[in-house]
């Protein structure tokens, strides 16, 4: 039940009580009388505030106040609700996608800019339907899928994953897709183990949950995934599968050095861990090799165009270790059988025809600006950042908790992301929190949002206004 959608209206006639003490009083009143019953949404802060004549920060002083009392609670990203049984489908967890809702400031999560790449793909669209080429009615083969294929080694390019041809390339819909493709190729047993950073993208505890696998988050430092505590990760838990993201690890922004890499590598190698690194946030051109060009016969590297090119293009691919791309394309073939053919015939193009790579460079710039424009305004505080990272690690100073500065910000108009939402169910959550500096709001916006939440920062303890 959404209170907007009620004939509740709090009434502020109470005398010799401040307005947000008179707010609170209406809303215990409303939740009393059966008015505002258990699992009710209330309105924002904002449309309460218009509604009843008062400033944002009454209503949320009384949100706070009762929010403390236990009879409201306040969740991230989801709103503020009357406390009592557990709302039908209520998630288990925060959901991956988010609509995009240009009326917030949505820092949570990265999204392509929009660099004119619709009409590249509308083009390309027109283009197909006129080729005349009638492959659009009969399922996709290794014959039809063969030029995206090829497409994509030369999107990838002849070093960043060493020796490789579109034999090693199976494709999917999109890299979360390849990685649970892979996941399903390679974890045995009644208790499979998947080996992964402490702190790791949401979609791993997801994908692990489908597979019944545990996940062991391995302790990291400045250059990812610590060697000695993968040895020790492993000695204690076993396990099959180390998913790394090593380029661009979300949410720090860590890159493994090849030192590094080839370290891990190693203890992969003795303990016959296969590799699955998701490359999928690493848009730019990097010249550190990738764990498939370390350890070919061991690791899988996993990509998409969702992160560079477009969102609305569900097209990932996945090099296989050499010699092991029958066994994933079977896993494929009994998810899904293939990528719909026009999808493959579209990516084909825009990879073929230049269009892909020319939209991916104005996406590197565009995350670059966004990334340097956060920086000017949020730099004085203990910030991780790239500027080919499509967002930013905040480290909160003294005062601030991660759950209470999202709240504050939502209140502002803000989403932002804690990292209690990359921790595993085992690992204590850093007070810090992610920016996506690829947000889909103006530039004017997304700088008055930096400064808002610049001024949050420098006040942990500011007093409400009454």
């Amino acid at each position: 039940m959404i209170v907007p959608d009620t004939i509740w209206q709090p009434n502020l006639a109470t005398a010799g009580k401040s307005k947000y003490k008179a707010l609170a009083q209406a809303i215990r009143d409303g939740i009393a009388s059966g008015d505002l019953a258990a699992g009710a949404q209330l309105p924002t802060v904002r449309d309460l505030a218009y509604r009843v004549g008062v400033t944002p920060g009454t209503v949320a002083r009384a949100y706070g106040l009762l929010t403390d009392e236990g009879r409201l609670i306040a969740e991230v990203g989801r709103g503020t609700y009357v406390a009592g049984p557990i709302r039908k489908e209520q998630p288990l967890e925060p959901p991956l996608l988010h609509l995009v809702d240009e009326s917030t400031a949505d820092f949570r999560s990265s999204r392509v800019p929009d660099v004119g790449q619709g009409a590249l793909i509308d083009d390309a669209l027109i283009r197909l339907g006129r080729s005349h080429r009638r492959r659009h009615i009969n399922y996709p083969t290794s014959i039809t899928d063969i030029e995206a294929r090829e497409a994509v080694v030369d999107w990838i390019g002849p070093v960043r994953t060493g020796h490789l041809d579109a034999h090693h390339v199976v494709l999917g819909n999109g890299a979360q897709n390849c990685v649970i493709l892979a996941l399903q190729a390679e974890l045995h047993g009644a208790h499979p183990v998947i080996l992964t950073e402490e702190l790791a993208y949401p979609g791993v505890r997801h994908a692990a949950r489908l597979l019944r696998a545990q996940v062991v988050g391995v302790a990291m430092d400045d250059e990812g995934i610590i060697p000695a505590a993968l040895a020790e990760a492993y000695r204690t838990h076993g396990g099959q599968v180390l998913l790394t993201s090593a380029e661009v690890h979300s949410p720090t922004t860590t890159k493994t050095s090849y030192a590094r890499k080839k370290e891990i590598a190693a203890l992969a190698e003795r303990f016959g861990l296969t590799i699955i690194e998701d490359d999928c946030h690493c848009v730019a051109p990097t010249e550190v090799p990738a764990y498939r060009a370390i350890l070919p016969n061991q690791s899988y590297f996993i990509s998409s165009l969702t992160k560079g090119v477009s969102g609305a293009l569900r097209f990932g691919y996945a090099v296989t270790p050499v010699g092991r791309y029958k066994e994933l394309r079977q896993v494929a073939q009994s998810s899904f059988h293939g990528i719909a053919q026009p999808m493959l015939d579209l990516c084909a193009d825009l990879l073929a025809s230049g269009d892909a790579g020319r939209v991916r460079a104005k996406v590197i710039d565009h995350t670059a600006a966004r990334v340097r424009l956060a920086v000017n305004r949020l730099g004085g505080w203990d910030l991780r950042w790239r500027e080919d990272a499509p967002f930013l690690w905040l480290q909160l100073p003294q005062g601030w908790r991660a759950s209470s500065f999202a709240l504050a910000c939502e209140r502002a108009g803000i989403s932002v992301r804690p990292a209690d939402e990359f921790v595993l169910s085992d690992q204590r959550a850093p007070n810090a929190v992610r920016l996506a500096a690829t947000t889909c709001v103006s530039e004017p916006r997304y700088l008055k949002a930096l400064d808002d939440m610049n001024t949050l920062l420098a006040n942990p303890v500011a007093t409400m206004e009454s």
